[in-house]
């Protein structure tokens, strides 16, 4: 806890009025790869406690759509469209759709992680099928210039899913973030342009 209270990032998240810490990733990564432009349709999975989707908003604008989903109730973000329910359940995803409108995305976001059981090998199982899924989602709603950003572990699994995001994507490069914690095995894949 007092790791977390004196993180630099944290601090400067409540100064600057961010619900999290990862907002900062969000906004390094697209101040590289320049991936939130005005008016796009953009989808964050996994979204509470909402601080992507304050960045993504903020970025994409009046003209913009910002859809969010999580398991998880987050508090209102003005222009923002948010869905509370599992991303593994089709009702939920019939939602999202719904909301889509049929407009194709520019860019999928998936900052989604498990409940975390402690043991290593079912919580790297875990987040890979939700990378999966996100990106399935992302191959089946993106416009072909759009992009595919989304949280993994190194661990199991990972090497496969790398592989997939390469067959899926012109170009694939792998982001860690300042505001990422040293000691988290986390890395953002980033992928570009359908194939």
């Amino acid at each position: 806890m007092r790791e977390h209270f004196n993180d630099t990032y944290v601090q400067l998240a409540r100064k600057e009025g961010w619900r999290s810490r990862a907002a900062f990733k969000l906004m390094e990564i697209d101040d590289k790869d320049k991936l939130l432009k005005r008016g796009e349709v953009v989808v964050d999975l996994g979204a509470t406690p909402g601080g992507w989707s304050q960045v993504a908003v903020k970025r994409v604008g009046d003209s913009g759509l910002v859809l969010a989903l999580d398991l998880l109730e987050m508090e209102p973000i003005h222009g923002v469209e948010f869905i509370q329910g599992d991303f593994r359940e089709n009702d939920v995803l019939d939602k999202l759709k719904e909301k889509l409108k049929g407009r194709q995305v520019g860019l999928v976001m998936s900052d989604m992680a498990p409940n975390m059981s402690g043991v290593p090998l079912v919580d790297q199982a875990r987040i890979m099928h939700l990378a999966e899924l996100s990106l399935e989602f992302a191959l089946a709603h993106m416009k072909p210039d759009g992009a595919f950003l989304v949280k993994v572990f190194q661990g199991t699994d990972y090497e496969k899913f790398f592989r997939s995001m390469r067959e899926a994507f012109k170009t694939v490069v792998v982001r860690k973030p300042d505001a990422s914690r040293d000691r988290s095995a986390e890395l953002y894949l980033l992928g570009h342009t359908l194939r």
